[in-house]
């Protein structure tokens, strides 16, 4: 939290006759200068933990995370032992994470970070084929996936998408698991959303648009646990297992509806 000085040049300051938006102010001649003080100051900083078992990709995407205005590097770990210590000490708002972490397993830790933490989010960054293993780490309870060789300016996307409360995927894996979960099953896709409430309808629409539970909360007025709340209802409406399995579902509703 940053302290706010304000200079006033020469002249001499006197309480003024009132203050203004519960602000003391002083006057100097004509001239109202508000004090501020930490405590009318408030500053958001995202924290980044990285999570790679190579010094010089993370030392890279360090620097890379540094030149970008509210974000912070909060930890670097190498293994998943050291990430769970990281996570629990320097709480982090998200984990950039290879799923290869020598012999130990990134899904696995994915698994681990959620349970521990249901509301961290959590982008994969790694050198494996998103194809075999973006889906993979999207039901651990991954929020994004980016290959290593993408440019910069796409893993900062990624890294703003998933800050956000948003999944982020390459369109081509997007489009090919929207596909694969539009095949499974025979029920038609209408009759079960007929199950749903309006306002799980609500939920569940813009889901499918990519907003995340924070997003949702805040464009319907409502808490981010009633959002929880909301989903977990749909998703056992639905017969859905878990998180990723809504929002494909959610995303191929939607873009059924804008088909009609």
């Amino acid at each position: 939290m940053h302290r706010w000085v304000f200079i006033c040049f020469t002249a001499q300051l006197r309480p003024a006759a009132s203050k203004a938006n519960g602000i003391l102010c002083y006057a100097a001649d004509s001239l109202i200068v508000p004090v501020m003080t930490t405590a009318d100051v408030e500053t958001s900083t995202s924290r980044i933990l990285i999570v790679d078992d190579h010094p010089l990709f993370r030392e890279g995407l360090h620097q890379m995370i540094d030149r970008e205005s509210g974000w912070t590097v909060c930890g670097e770990a190498a293994d998943t032992n050291e990430a769970m210590r990281l996570v629990r000490e320097t709480k982090p708002d998200l984990v950039i994470m290879d799923i290869s972490l020598g012999s130990q397993s990134g899904i696995e830790l994915i698994k681990d970070l959620k349970a521990d933490d249901t509301d961290l989010q959590v982008l994969v960054v790694s050198m494996h084929d998103e194809s075999l293993y973006a889906e993979r780490s999207l039901r651990a309870g991954a929020m994004g996936y980016v290959m290593k060789h993408e440019p910069p300016k796409t893993v900062m996307k990624a890294i703003r998408r998933v800050l956000s409360g948003e999944m982020y995927l390459s369109e081509r894996t997007a489009t090919t698991m929207v596909q694969k979960f539009m095949h499974r099953g025979d029920e038609p896709l209408e009759s079960s959303i007929s199950q749903l409430s309006d306002r799980e309808i609500e939920v569940f629409r813009l889901l499918g648009c990519g907003k995340g539970s924070r997003q949702i909360a805040k464009e319907l007025s409502l808490t981010v646990p009633t959002i929880s709340s909301f989903r977990s209802r749909i998703k056992e409406k639905l017969g859905l297992k878990d998180s990723s399995e809504l929002m494909l579902k959610a995303i191929h509703w939607v873009q059924e509806q804008a088909n009609k």
